[in-house]
């Protein structure tokens, strides 16, 4: 894959890399490789489709806090994205880098969304008072008291009808004089109250997005003309928020943004609802208005997804074109693409067309998802290799089932490769299978494989496995239960990682032709007894 700097004819401020749909892991995995790949070229921030609020969280994690990594990962993001493995791992891999590192060296971690949903949103009361707390307010009783129920505000109805929408309300009204006076109060006292100032900041600007987005919902129009309303307007607060963010960062290097394609794209968006197509503003189109060529975008193109059910693309679509053209993962100039058909979707995916061609600077293509049924088919390939599925009729304890192992030769004793989906309670839990979507490749290296890629032997593991976070995401590292007989692993190897992976099975294939030819000329020349 070339550098993706490389392919922009310009360095801009903010790089935006989009994906076309939300749930395939392949685009979250190269997205970290990106990001560590840019800091390297003096990107020092990233700026992720979740409530900038909570991102704060997130990112006390990211600069070494006494924040656990669970409650960054469960309040750190919005939208339930901190369930996603790679998300995990992007938060470790960018704590890991700002150990010992000047604060102008280290990473930060933005979100740069509204604090809403798609369908409902809730009050600003937790935002006042944080503010009110950092300024050292007592106003407390009256945010409540202007509040009022909670559920009023949350509830998705005030979302799809304008009439059980409080947001344009006396009590709303009154709220918005009070988060603004709450804004001006904290530019009053900032040359005393520097310190946390700017976290008070996002949670006075998410305070405002909110009632401003209420205010949105409680517009007497009719559902499709809403949607496209309400959708313009979350999409400016997302823009607001990125020039926010770059306006915090701009001194420091430049940013890298990540979200759907539809909020990244310079030209409007567009949705069918109930027959009609409504089209707005997104975030990339206005603030591609705003920063002219210091904003770049990459938008995100996929083949196939295992995970979404989404199967190969019809070769005569621009995503089955480039599925001819390249088997991993590929960024492309968006001019190299010639014009095709439009690839037929649903709600799981936004095809490419030639609009998002036209108004894109490079294209990130992934043929294909990969799962477990994805590597075993791979396996299963090579020559004379059989596979076991653990299940009730083969004997396996319950924990095990649907387990893979791959097999030379009938007799079974030895798989050369196994793909694990279960953690074993009290043997092997260092990988925490057990999340949603997780599995493991593990391949039998051999003394040699596993000396050459680890640095020591396989009998020195225990001397090592501290070094190692059996969890990570697309990283070969020796397997925590059997690395003594040589084994590797990879949890969750992404689309970019195949060919290596190719190279590991022919390792590991190879070992277990080897033992079956040499178990078949001992069970066909036995020695003779004396």
């Amino acid at each position: 894959m070339p550098p993706l700097l490389d392919l922009l004819t310009v360095t801009p401020d903010l790089l935006a890399l989009g994906e076309p749909t939300h749930g395939e892991s392949a685009f979250l995995q190269l997205r970290n490789e990106a990001f560590m790949t840019l800091a390297e070229h003096g990107y020092r921030s990233i700026a992720l489709e979740s409530d900038r609020a909570a991102g704060l969280i997130a990112d006390e994690f990211v600069q070494g806090g006494a924040v656990p990594l669970d409650r960054a990962l469960t309040e750190g993001f919005s939208h339930g994205f901190g369930a996603a493995p790679a998300n995990r791992d992007l938060l470790l891999r960018m704590r890991e880098w700002n150990a010992g590192r000047p604060i102008a060296d280290r990473l930060t971690f933005h979100g740069f969304d509204a604090p809403v949903e798609l369908e409902s949103a809730p009050s600003p009361r937790r935002h006042l008072h944080q503010v009110c707390h950092f300024l050292g307010l007592d106003r407390s009783a009256e945010i409540d008291d202007l509040v009022g129920d909670e559920a009023r505000w949350s509830d998705p109805a005030a979302i799809w009808e304008p009439g059980r929408s409080v947001g344009l309300t006396t009590d709303a009204q009154r709220l918005r004089v009070v988060a603004d006076d709450l804004l001006t109060e904290l530019y009053l006292r900032a040359p005393w109250k520097s310190a946390g100032w700017p976290a008070a900041f996002v949670h006075a600007t998410s305070a405002v997005a909110l009632l401003r987005y209420h205010a949105a919902a409680a517009a007497p129009l009719a559902r499709q003309q809403r949607f496209a309303r309400l959708a313009g307007v979350r999409d400016a607060l997302m823009a607001e928020n990125l020039l926010a963010i770059r306006a915090v960062e701009a001194h420091r290097g430049p940013t890298l943004a990540f979200a759907h394609n539809t909020h990244l794209q310079r030209h409007p968006s567009t949705m069918t609802m109930d027959g009609t197509e409504v089209s707005w503003a997104g975030a990339g189109a206005i603030v591609a208005a705003l920063l002219g060529d210091r904003y770049a975008v990459v938008v995100g193109s996929l083949g196939a997804s295992p995970a979404l059910g989404i199967g190969e693309p019809a070769t005569s679509t621009y995503e089955g074109r480039l599925q001819q053209e390249t088997r991993v993962p590929r960024y492309l100039p968006a001019s190299d693409i010639a014009a095709a058909e439009q690839r037929t979707h649903d709600y799981r995916y936004f095809p490419l067309n030639q609009a998002t061609i036209d108004h894109a600077d490079v294209v990130l293509h992934i043929p294909t998802g990969v799962d477990a049924t994805v590597l075993a088919d791979r396996i299963v390939a090579l020559p004379g290799v059989e596979q076991v599925v653990a299940s009730e009729e083969t004997g396996s304890p319950e924990a095990a089932r649907g387990d893979r192992f791959f097999y030379v030769g009938p007799d079974r004793r030895q798989p050369f490769a196994t793909i694990v989906e279960h953690d074993v309670p009290g043997f092997d839990e260092a990988g925490q299978l057990d999340r949603p979507g997780v599995f493991r490749l593990n391949l039998d290296l051999g003394r040699a494989e596993f000396e050459r890629q680890f640095g020591f032997p396989p009998k020195a593991f225990e001397e090592h496995r501290h070094e190692f976070d059996f969890a990570r995401l697309d990283t070969l590292m020796p397997h925590p239960g059997y690395a003594l007989y040589g084994f590797g692993s990879i949890v969750m190897p992404g689309p970019q990682l195949l060919p290596e992976i190719d190279r590991l099975l022919a390792v590991a294939h190879g070992r277990a032709v080897d033992r079956h030819e040499r178990a078949a000329r001992r069970t066909t020349h036995p020695q003779s007894g004396a």
